[in-house]
């Protein structure tokens, strides 16, 4: 409830500051500065606010780094995303093919105008819904008994890839299952990793992990991404 009171709040006030023109003013600041961040607050749970802004939905820090080692590379990446949204359309703009696996359709069908790019496939590949002991379960509340199996699964359709983002459901079982899916020299993203449900699955992998915390775009306190590297 305090989370939708936020984010109601934050939309009701961005209209008069976007009319008065002190929101684009904001929006035009360098991106890690204070003054990038508290423009990012007035698009929470926006993917058309975050895309005008350029920036995905994870740490700054992480943010530069990733963006460092797509332009090392020239953009001749082939990425595989858990979750569709604002990160899809600036992955999009940055490397040649974005295939983004997303479990709402809602989502998906309110998000399709903007993520409607050559370079771009979303597959929407729903959860089995109703089962009593998911083989491939989700820590998200309201999913208790969802299987992710063909979800996790699907990255096993369509080749290998140099780029790697876990940001949506059954993040565990998507690290577990991707990395024989990726080519050698890979980075995988993983957002939220300092959630506890996480710490099995990323403590027993085998790759390099660098934790980036710090400020997110759209969020009111400090989050994690780490990036996973180093991977054979």
């Amino acid at each position: 409830m305090l989370k939708s009171a936020y984010v109601g709040a934050m939309r009701t006030i961005a209209a008069p500051l976007r009319g008065m023109g002190a929101l684009a003013s904001l929006e035009r600041a360098p991106r890690r500065s204070f003054r990038f961040w508290l423009a990012s607050q007035f698009a929470i749970h926006d993917a058309a606010g975050l895309a005008r802004l350029d920036v995905p939905w994870w740490t700054l820090p992480a943010i530069d780094a990733v963006e460092q080692w797509i332009a090392a590379r020239n953009g001749r990446v082939r990425v595989f995303e858990y979750g569709s949204g604002a990160s899809t359309l600036w992955l999009a703009r940055r490397c040649d093919h974005v295939t983004s696996i997303e479990h709402d359709a809602g989502f998906a069908r309110a998000t399709s105008a903007l993520l409607a790019r050559d370079n771009v496939e979303v597959r929407v590949i729903e959860p089995e819904r109703n089962i009593a002991a998911p083989r491939t379960p989700s820590g998200r509340s309201g999913y208790e008994h969802c299987d992710f199996s063909s979800y996790v699964d699907s990255i096993a359709i369509g080749g290998r890839h140099d780029l790697l983002v876990i940001d949506g459901r059954a993040r565990s079982a998507c690290l577990e299952r991707a990395p024989a899916f990726l080519n050698p020299g890979a980075l995988i993203v993983f957002d939220n990793s300092r959630r506890r449900r996480y710490q099995a699955a990323l403590a027993k992998h085998e790759g390099r992990i660098t934790r980036y915390r710090g400020w997110a775009p759209a969020l009111p306190y400090p989050s994690e991404t780490s990036l996973i590297d180093g991977l054979a």
